[in-house]
C-alpha cells in the first residue's frame, strides 16, 4: 500500500514539474527554465524535485536495480543538458543558435513524463 502512495506523490510531482515547464514550443520550455535558472541555480534544482525524489526512493526503498537507477539516469541527463543550454544562452547565444528548430510541443508529448516516470517507478517496485 505504500509504494501505491509514493506512486501518487511521484505522479503530483511530475504534473509541478511539467507545468512549471509548460508551453506550446520547445523553444518556450527552454525560455521557462532559464527564467528559473537566472534566478539562482539552486531555485533551478529546486524545481527540479522528481530527481531529488527519484533519490529518494532509491535509498529510502533500498533500491538501486536497472528502472530504478534509469530513472534517476534520465532525470540526471535531462538536467545535464538542460543546465549545458542555460550556460550557453548565459554566455550570449540565442536559442536559435543552439536549437535550430523550434518543435511545437502537444499536450500529449507534455505530460508524457508523468506517465513514463511513475509506472517506472512501479517496474522498479514490483519486477
Amino acid at each position: 500500500m505504500e509504494i501505491i502512495y509514493l506512486f501518487f506523490i511521484f505522479i503530483a510531482i511530475e504534473l509541478f514539474e511539467t507545468n512549471w515547464q509548460k508551453s506550446s514550443t520547445l523553444y518556450g520550455i527552454l525560455n521557462n527554465n532559464f527564467l528559473a535558472f537566472k534566478k539562482g541555480i539552486f531555485l533551478y534544482f529546486t524545481l527540479h524535485l522528481s530527481f531529488f525524489y527519484a533519490i529518494f526512493l532509491s535509498f529510502s526503498l533500498d533500491n538501486f536495480g536497472f528502472w530504478m537507477s534509469s530513472i534517476i539516469v534520465l532525470k540526471f541527463l535531462d538536467i545535464s543538458l538542460k543546465l549545458s543550454i542555460m550556460k550557453k544562452l548565459s554566455d550570449g547565444l540565442t536559442i536559435e543558435q543552439i536549437i535550430p528548430f523550434n518543435a511545437n510541443i502537444t499536450p500529449i508529448l507534455r505530460y508524457l513524463n508523468v506517465l513514463i516516470y511513475p509506472i517506472t517507478f512501479l517496474f522498479a517496485t514490483a519486477l
